[in-house]
């Protein structure tokens, strides 16, 4: 059973292990390296830090924390899908399909979701699309070294 619960700093540490498992894995899926991710993703104190200012939960299956979603009010009905991973051994599980329902569920007065990810993460991208999510430009970043590529979900 996967179950979607408020994180918190006692949850930083295994948080903090499947984040840098998830991350890692996709560096070196997509040939960028050993190691690589989204800023703070292998620092526990960041996990500590996040709870404190965003909606940081984790995902639960069977007892043992397989992911997390980080969710931040943007103002009015404008919010954003900060971070979403999951565990490589329990993906194509529908469990990401279920952390969806979950925010929107969550946050009845989300009209506006956003979110960003890698241009090279194919993978997300048919993920996003497939939940109702538009691709609504581009963004480089670090000088141009990286690209993020914007998604946009309104709900009526």
């Amino acid at each position: 059973m996967t179950t979607f619960e408020i994180a918190t700093p006692s949850d930083a540490a295994a948080l903090t292990r499947v984040q840098t498992l998830t991350f890692d894995h996709d560096s070196r899926q997509h040939g960028r390296g050993e190691f690589g991710g989204p800023p703070g993703y292998n620092d526990e104190a960041w996990q500590i830090k996040v709870m404190q200012h965003w909606h940081y939960y984790k995902i639960v299956v069977d007892g043992a924390i397989v992911g997390g979603l980080i969710v931040s009010a943007m103002g009015g009905d404008h919010y954003e899908l900060i971070r979403i991973y999951i565990d490589p051994a329990y993906q194509n599980q529908g469990i990401g399909a279920q952390a969806i329902a979950f925010i929107e569920k969550e946050y009845p007065q989300a009209k506006r979701w956003t979110l960003d990810t890698p241009l090279w993460a194919l993978r997300n991208h048919h993920f996003y699309e497939k939940h109702g999510y538009v691709k609504i430009g581009e963004m480089p970043i670090d000088d141009g070294a990286f690209t993020l590529v914007l998604y946009e979900k309104r709900i009526a």
